[in-house]
């Protein structure tokens, strides 16, 4: 059977570098902690030619999320750390902040709690063009580029006391959008730890789960193996092409070549699917691995079992292709797979990243979906789609 589905994966893949929808691409899959599919296809580096390989370094973007999350959660379990407890507690700026509306302001009815943070009901918003949240996050994130290469980088808890002078986009718990909320948790770690958000990861989850390719940048010994990003460009004749692309997203360095002042929580890692299925084991696990523990296995129920409440949910079920979904801790979380329009099984959870990276756990079945690509602005594209489709319908128990 498994032949049969590999045969099926490699087609498909190769069908979308064909049709210049990714560079290369990267999959691998468990059942039951055992790995039944690792496929790559095409190239991590188009100009030099070098293959996408299973130990490609990749920047995963927004999969940084749910290891932040994992990082809050160990503060929690401690003891170090309330969720109902007020961001302005640590950082005093974002008890002041104001909500924009209709072109007026409003004060804050309640302050920004934490686990506002991690369900994205804050009202923190990342850059845009449609609302005075949008913009003015857009000027903070604008000036963290322009001084990315300079003697004064935007450190993160700077860039997070920058974002406190943005309007919200609505009252804190009122409803949920996507957004900087997990730039700010990145910035309580350190501050509640007292040690750069790099060192706590490295310390409490990298170190511990052996994931030796994952943190803020890639050091010279390794940075052969760091995939380059690509997006899809159209010649003068109708047809696709791919170009490098070589900008610097929400102010993480795409060069990765030095470790950063930003560490971004919400964006900043780069891992290889193996680590990642280091970190994505231990949920399944419910916290343990290899004879160790990095979180209690009733943290992990409460970490990978969020649900938005309805006010929130109605904001949540703007975002298409999230159907049947329901968002926590900085994931997804299946509750209605009737509703979704992919496979889809109850209690899964997980999150994509910007250039195409996907993670999905699905704890009943034990299994592990991780997609890796780098196409600018990838995340769950129609490539991951068909790809889980097909590996979901066959592999049913």
């Amino acid at each position: 059977m498994y032949r049969e589905l590999e045969n099926t994966v490699h087609e498909i893949m190769r069908d979308s570098i064909a049709n210049r929808e990714a560079a290369g691409v990267n999959l691998l899959v468990e059942k039951d902690f055992e790995t039944v599919l690792c496929c790559q296809e095409g190239l991590a580096d188009r100009e030099k030619g070098r293959r996408m390989e299973r130990d490609t370094i990749l920047r995963i973007y927004s999969m940084t999320k749910p290891i932040t999350a994992a990082a809050v959660m160990i503060l929690m379990e401690r003891g170090m750390l309330d969720l109902c407890q007020p961001v302005g507690d640590f950082i005093p700026e974002f008890s002041q902040m104001k909500i924009e509306r209709n072109g007026k302001y409003e004060e804050q009815l309640r302050p920004i709690l934490v686990h506002d943070l991690l369900r994205m009901t804050s009202g923190l918003v990342y850059p845009g063009e449609d609302s005075a949240a949008a913009r003015a996050a857009g000027m903070v994130f604008d000036d963290a580029v322009e001084r990315l290469h300079t003697e004064n980088p935007v450190t993160t808890i700077e860039l997070a006391r920058r974002l406190s002078e943005c309007p919200l986009l609505f009252q804190p718990g009122s409803s949920w959008c996507y957004g900087a909320s997990a730039d700010i948790l990145g910035a309580l770690v350190e501050i509640i730890s007292g040690k750069r958000f790099s060192e706590f990861l490295q310390e409490e989850i990298f170190a511990p789960l052996g994931m030796e390719d994952t943190g803020f940048w890639v050091p010279g010994e390794k940075r052969e193996r760091l995939a380059s990003v690509y997006e899809t460009a159209e010649k003068e004749d109708g047809t696709r092409t791919m170009k490098k692309y070589e900008g610097n997203y929400l102010a993480i360095r795409n060069d990765m070549a030095r470790p950063p002042a930003y560490e971004a929580g919400g964006a900043g890692l780069v891992s290889t699917l193996d680590d990642y299925m280091k970190f994505a084991r231990m949920l399944l696990n419910e916290g343990a691995f290899r004879g160790g523990r990095i979180l209690r296995a009733e943290t992990v129920r409460f970490f990978t079992g969020a649900e938005l409440m309805d006010i929130q949910q109605t904001g949540f079920n703007k975002w298409i292709g999230l159907e049947g979904y329901t968002y926590g801790n900085l994931m997804r979380v299946c509750r209605r797979p009737s509703r979704c329009c992919i496979l889809a099984k109850e209690g899964e959870y997980g999150w994509d990243g910007w250039t195409g990276m996907y993670f999905a756990n699905f704890p009943k079945e034990k299994m592990t979906i991780l997609m890796g690509t780098q196409k600018k602005e990838g995340a769950t594209f129609a490539l991951t789609r068909k790809l889980r489709n097909v590996i979901l319908s066959s592999l049913q128990e």
